[in-house]
């Protein structure tokens, strides 16, 4: 017994049991308090967890539900929900209050952020008031922080504007668009475009004629995304993207349509995809067809037709699916009318004059372009040292394209002040009795060309054309319009008509005016000539040519040909050439040499058959004798001899010619001459015969 007993002289069995009392006591006094305050019971046994003693739960009633909730079961994971703090109780607890920072610390934490975030949405969302402060706070122009908020600013602005372009509004879009600055944003501006596309196809059109738009004033921006088209083009044709290649191909063939990218390129993509026809190629082939078809087929007809001929043997061949083939045959329907239903430009996004239009023509598929060349760097920020020069001067562009707004409206006030003050007379006088309007948007001369144009067409001699011509009433003012309608409608012939030249002989013949415009028209020719093809060149030449041998224009338009080495070109002289040759098979070599040494007419070939420089007329002789005239240089050759024999006369003959010629020719001097004709026989036979060959 005295073993049994602890040190506090209880026995064992009684401490366990004194503990059991207690512990009853304990959970009898737990019963009537809350199940928030209630412990959870983690004892190991079950029989204890669900026992009345430990356990009083199952007795309880529910709190929630009164007194005739019925009984829940013990759950230890809700005992642990409901001891967690109610919603309502969390939503009013409020967070410690930030500590307010200063306009210095705002800014310095906003550049952090802003700097810090690189993703492709361009950073961190900054409060436009925010953004704001920071910018005028930044006094420092030309800082990295400052030309970083710039660039992101202008990559966001042209995103929204390209973005938010249709054909009803691009008029509108255009002056948004010039106003930012397009040199810095190239890359932005090519990135974006080509993404919009992407995501909206069918407003492809739109996109392409906001490009021609921008093309017109910066040929550079056109060229470099013409250059990232065929190279996209190229990576989704040998990754076979089908989706990426017809968004691209469809891009493509609408910068075709609005002269931005030249032929070339679309015939080689054809060829490319019809070499081994498959059932995706084919398809692409059709749709790019249908998109440019009515432009190729003008502008290149005889490929246009081999590529038909390339779809008929395959739709023969029958290797592909039937439903390519029903392509192919819609696409022989949709030729067959012209392709009405697929017109290159609308009327809505036909925004650039012909005249204005910039075609980058040098472009090829199958060249090779490097990430300077596609200008993948433009993407990206780079910090500028000379920033704020670039800005001011693509200020001073954006004025000349747009036009200063300030001087506009000044010079409109002032016109308004004088208007009310002294009005002017014919403001009084016919114009306002009359109600006349004058159109300076230039569609009544459209429409005057295809009025003649179409005259032209459908009449089937020359009497009736120039009949119907000046049966229409031509204003006086489109008089000139007239003289180049002809020259024009002449020059577009696969080969040289007689119509033409009878219809302007009939014109010049008809009133003075005519007469004039047409020798005005002669060195606007001449002098543009190396601009045109050579079929359009042999037309024009063979025109005037008609016009000289039938005196309806005065022989005194050769004094605008100077023939030298420095003032001709090879366009010029196969002008020249072709005209001569027309003159002489007509009017014969013997009518057409004493016409030319007409004593009356002798200052107007003082420039094309010249008698001051040796070397001009040494170059004038090897020209005619190389093109089978030289019997016309009868009297130069003489002249030479006697430059050769008397070397003072050429220093008379340069003053006399020089002081009755009009414009400025330059005579060499006595020595020049003298050291130069020693070897006058040699070298006209041997620039004689290097003439013949080159011609």
């Amino acid at each position: 017994v005295l073993q049994a007993l602890d040190a506090t002289g209880v026995s064992p069995k009684a401490k366990r049991m004194s503990d059991r009392k207690r512990y009853r006591d304990r959970s009898e006094e737990s019963s009537d308090d809350s199940p928030k305050r209630r412990r959870i019971d983690r004892s190991p046994s079950p029989r204890r967890r669900y026992s009345s003693s430990v356990s009083p739960r199952r007795d309880s009633v529910s709190p929630h539900r009164g007194d005739t909730g019925r009984e829940r079961s013990y759950s230890p994971v809700r005992e642990r929900r409901q001891e967690r703090p109610h919603r309502r109780d969390r939503r009013s607890v409020t967070p410690p209050p930030r500590p307010k920072l200063s306009k210095k610390d705002m800014k310095d934490e906003a550049l952090l952020v802003h700097k810090s975030a690189s993703g492709r949405t361009g950073g961190v969302y900054i409060p436009p008031f925010k953004m704001r402060m920071i910018e005028k706070q930044m006094k420092d122009k030309t800082s990295e922080q400052y030309q970083r908020l710039t660039w992101d600013a202008l990559k966001k602005s042209i995103n929204g504007i390209i973005n938010k372009v249709s054909s009803k509004n691009i008029v509108n879009i255009l002056p948004e668009i010039f106003s930012e600055n397009l040199i810095r944003g190239i890359g932005p501006f090519c990135q974006s475009m080509m993404k919009s596309q992407a995501a909206a196809p069918s407003f492809t059109n739109v996109y392409a004629a906001l490009v021609a738009v921008v093309n017109t004033k910066l040929p550079e921006i056109g060229e470099m995304l013409c250059k990232r088209l065929i190279d996209q083009w190229k990576k989704s044709y040998q990754r076979n993207q089908k989706t990426a290649l017809i968004s691209t191909t469809v891009f493509l063939a609408h910068l075709v349509n609005q002269h931005v990218c030249g032929v070339m390129v679309p015939l080689q993509i054809l060829a490319l995809l019809l070499e081994k026809p498959t059932d995706d190629s084919v398809e692409v082939a059709v749709n790019f067809v249908k998109e440019c078809g009515q432009r190729l087929s003008k502008v290149c007809p005889r490929p246009f037709n081999g590529i038909f001929d390339v779809f008929r043997s395959v739709l023969h061949e029958g290797k592909i699916d039937k439903r390519v083939q029903y392509m192919i045959e819609h696409l022989f329907i949709v030729r067959k009318s012209d392709f009405a239903d697929h017109p290159a430009t609308i009327e809505a996004l036909d925004l650039v004059e012909e005249g204005d239009q910039i075609t980058h023509n040098d472009l090829n598929l199958e060249d090779e372009y490097d990430d300077e060349e596609l200008g993948l760097s433009k993407n990206i920020f780079h910090f500028d040292p000379e920033f704020e020069k670039h800005e001011k001067e693509y200020e001073a562009i954006r004025d000349e394209i747009l036009g200063n707004e300030s001087d506009a409206e000044s010079d409109e006030s002032s016109d308004e002040d004088d208007g009310s003050s002294a009005p002017p007379a014919h403001v009084e006088g016919s114009l306002v009795e009359a109600g006349r309007v004058d159109d300076l948007t230039g569609d009544d001369l459209k429409l005057f060309k295809r009025k003649v144009y179409l005259i032209i067409v459908s009449s089937l001699s020359f009497e009736e054309c120039a009949h119907k011509l000046v049966k229409s009433n031509i204003p006086e003012q489109y008089e000139k319009e007239l003289c180049k309608m002809i020259v024009e409608c002449c020059a577009q012939e696969k080969t040289y008509r007689r119509f033409y030249g009878l219809l302007g002989q009939r014109f010049a013949e008809l009133r003075q005016a005519y007469r004039s415009y047409m020798m005005e028209l002669f060195p606007e020719q001449y002098e543009s000539c190396h601009m045109l093809e050579t079929n359009k060149l042999r037309n024009v030449a063979l025109f005037f040519a008609h016009l000289l041998h039938s005196d309806a224009i005065a022989w005194t338009v050769f004094e605008h040909i100077h023939m030298n080495e420095r003032e001709t070109n090879s366009s010029k002289r196969i002008f020249v050439k072709i005209m001569f040759k027309e003159l002489a098979e007509i009017l014969g070599l013997e009518r057409l040499h004493n016409r030319m040494q007409d004593s009356d007419m002798v200052e107007y070939f003082q420039y094309i058959m010249p008698r001051s420089n040796p070397d001009n007329i040494r170059f004038s002789i090897n020209f005619f004798t190389s093109i089978g005239l030289g019997a016309l240089t009868v009297p130069m050759r003489e002249h030479l001899q006697v430059l050769k024999s008397n070397p003072s006369a050429a220093h008379a003959s340069s003053s006399s010619w020089s002081s009755s010629s009009e414009s400025s020719s330059v005579s060499s001097d006595s020595s020049d001459s003298s050291d130069s004709s020693d070897s006058s026989d040699s070298s006209d036979s041997s620039s004689s015969s290097s003439y013949s060959s080159s011609y």
